[in-house]
């Protein structure tokens, strides 16, 4: 099981290092299916809490929008 992403990881984030982050989850060579998860669902909180730095990448996190009525 992975840690959880704390506010402060997320805040540690600038453009070069979410950068690298795009790049890893564009590549998808992860050694275990897991491992690319992880960096999915950091991205999606980048997304979410961050969203001037994952802004070029939302192609990688594949929201859509939905209705939960």
């Amino acid at each position: 099981m992975t840690a959880p992403i704390t506010p402060e990881q997320l805040a540690a984030f600038t453009e070069a290092s979410t950068a690298v982050l795009a790049r890893r989850l564009d590549e998808d060579d992860y050694p275990s299916p897991f491992d690319g998860l992880a960096d999915w669902h950091l991205m999606r909180a980048l997304a979410i809490h961050r969203p001037e730095l994952a802004r070029p990448y939302l192609h990688l996190v594949d929201q859509e929008p939905f209705d939960e009525e």
